[in-house]
C-alpha cells in the first residue's frame, strides 16, 4: 500500500474513533432514517448516458496532499449551482478534514445548493461512515478497493445499499478491478492517477476497459484535462467521467464543464 494511503488511513482510522466519543452510532442510524430521501446517483448517471451524453460527475475539492491549495476562494454552494448550470449529472463533495481540507458542511452546503446527486467522497473504512454519509444526506459513498480487504468491502458496500447509499467502488488495475467486481455494485471507478507518484494516465482506463462487463458503469476518474481526453475516452464506449481539478482551477467551473462536455 502506497505511504501515502497509509498516513491517511491511519488518520482516518484515528478521527472514527473521536467521532464516535462525541456522537453514538445509534444517533447516526437514528439521524440516518430520517434524512432526506436519496437522490439516485447511478439512476441519474444512467439516464444521462442513455440520453447520448456523457454522465459528469462535477468534483467541489479544495486541496489535495499532491497540489496543495487548489481552490482558494472556495463556495461549495457556489460551486454546485454553476456545476448544476454546466450540465453536471451529479456532483463529488471532499469531506476528508486533514489531507484535502474538506468537511461535512461542504457536503450539506453543496446539496442544498442544487437538486443534484451528492457522492460523499473520502476514505470510507468503517460503518459508522456509511451511517454518518446517509446522516449528512449523501446519496453515494465512495469504498477504494487499496484501501480494504475483501470481506470489509462486502460489508460496507452492502451496508450502503441498506441504508439507501448507491456504491462507487474505485480502482487502479487490473488485480483491484477483479476484487471489484465481486461486489454486488454496478459503480466502478477506475482512477487514472497512481498512488503512489500522483502521476496520472488514461491509458490505466484504456487498457482495462475490456475486463470491465457490460452491466456495469465504468467511470473514468483523473487526468481529463481537455476535449481530446473526452473525445478518446467516448470513442472507446466510456461515457462516465468524474472531474475535479480541471474544474476547480477554472474561474467558473460549470462553464468549463459546458465547454468540455457541451
Amino acid at each position: 500500500m502506497p505511504d501515502i494511503l497509509n498516513r491517511i488511513l491511519t488518520r482516518k482510522r484515528e478521527e472514527v474513533a473521536e467521532r464516535a466519543e462525541t456522537r453514538s452510532l445509534s444517533d447516526l442510524e437514528r439521524a440516518a432514517k430520517s434524512a432526506p430521501a436519496a437522490r439516485g446517483f447511478h439512476a441519474h448517471m444512467v439516464k444521462r448516458i442513455k440520453d447520448g451524453e456523457a454522465a459528469v460527475i462535477a468534483e467541489i475539492k479544495k486541496a489535495s496532499p499532491s497540489k496543495g491549495v487548489i481552490r482558494p476562494d472556495f463556495s461549495p454552494a457556489d460551486i454546485a449551482r454553476s456545476y448544476q448550470r454546466g450540465g453536471a449529472t451529479c456532483l463529488s463533495v471532499l469531506t476528508d478534514v486533514d489531507f484535502f481540507h474538506g468537511c461535512d458542511d461542504y457536503l450539506i452546503e453543496a446539496r442544498d445548493a442544487c437538486k443534484l446527486p451528492v457522492l460523499r467522497k473520502d476514505f470510507t473504512i468503517d460503518p459508522y461512515q456509511v451511517f454518518e454519509a446517509r446522516a449528512l444526506g449523501a446519496d453515494c459513498i465512495l469504498l477504494i478497493v487499496a484501501a480494504l480487504e475483501d470481506a470489509a468491502l462486502r460489508e460496507l458496500c452492502l451496508l450502503g445499499h441498506q441504508v439507501g447509499l448507491d456504491v462507487l467502488v474505485e480502482v487502479h488495475d487490473g488485480e483491484e478491478l477483479e476484487r471489484a467486481l465481486k461486489l454486488p455494485t454496478k459503480l466502478i471507478g477506475i482512477n487514472n492517477r497512481n498512488l503512489r507518484d500522483f502521476h496520472t494516465s488514461l491509458d490505466t482506463t484504456l487498457d482495462l476497459i475490456p475486463a470491465v462487463p457490460k452491466d456495469r458503469l465504468l467511470i473514468t476518474e483523473s487526468g481529463i484535462r481537455n476535449e481530446d481526453d473526452v473525445l478518446t475516452m467516448r470513442a472507446e464506449g466510456v461515457h462516465a467521467f468524474l472531474v475535479g481539478e480541471t474544474f476547480m482551477r477554472a474561474d467558473d467551473p460549470g462553464a468549463e464543464l459546458e465547454r468540455l462536455f457541451g
